[in-house]
């Protein structure tokens, strides 16, 4: 499949950017059993341990940590649907992107700061400020122009490569539930 050009996915912003502010839908799940392996799934398990139960976020090293252990503000990979939809072209491509949770939410760091909650199912997470980069494979999976557009500052201030999150509240989450921006207050409430 050939990548889209700049210009290509320029055109693709004014739809990303008319995602839904306070209600969105879960799209997408994934589980990432083992490096590189992807399972889709309609229902998954949210917890404190794992974040997507049977998920590798545990197992995984993390660069940003003193130790290399798995940092805990980067528990869950989020993307936006838009988003991945214009970089992937297709459904059957999204899960190559390697976020755990498809969300049509703007994912944009006014939209949703460091702090939001976001109420999936019975489960609760919560938008962290850790960064969310596109790497190498992201390059290898959607070109080097769409690595460079979510790299890019309209591409940051969008967070086109997707949100870190962590679990807050264990439950359980399925394809087509409403996602709702919550406070802090109102999550607990």
């Amino acid at each position: 499949m050939s990548h889209l050009t700049t210009i290509e996915l320029e055109a693709g912003l004014d739809h990303v950017r008319e995602a839904p502010k306070d209600r969105g839908v879960l799209a997408m799940i994934v589980r990432r059993p083992q490096v590189g392996a992807r399972d889709v799934l309609d229902e998954a398990e949210l917890n404190l341990v794992e974040g997507v139960a049977g998920d590798t976020w545990r197992d995984r090293r993390s660069t940003r940590t003193a130790d290399g252990s798995p940092h805990p503000d980067m528990q869950l990979n989020i993307i936006g649907a838009r988003a991945v939809q214009l970089v992937a072209q297709e459904k059957s491509r999204w899960p190559l992107a390697g976020d755990q949770l498809v969300i049509d939410l703007d994912l944009s760091g006014a939209n949703l700061p460091p702090g939001t909650r976001l109420a999936i199912g019975s489960a609760v997470i919560e938008v962290t400020a850790q960064p969310h980069t596109g790497c190498a494979k992201f390059i290898e999976r959607f070109g080097a122009d769409a690595h460079r557009l979510v790299n890019s500052p309209v591409g940051r201030e969008l967070n086109l490569r997707g949100i870190n999150a962590k679990v807050v509240q264990a439950g359980t989450i399925r394809v087509g539930d409403a996602v709702l921006k919550r406070t802090r207050q109102e999550a607990r409430g």
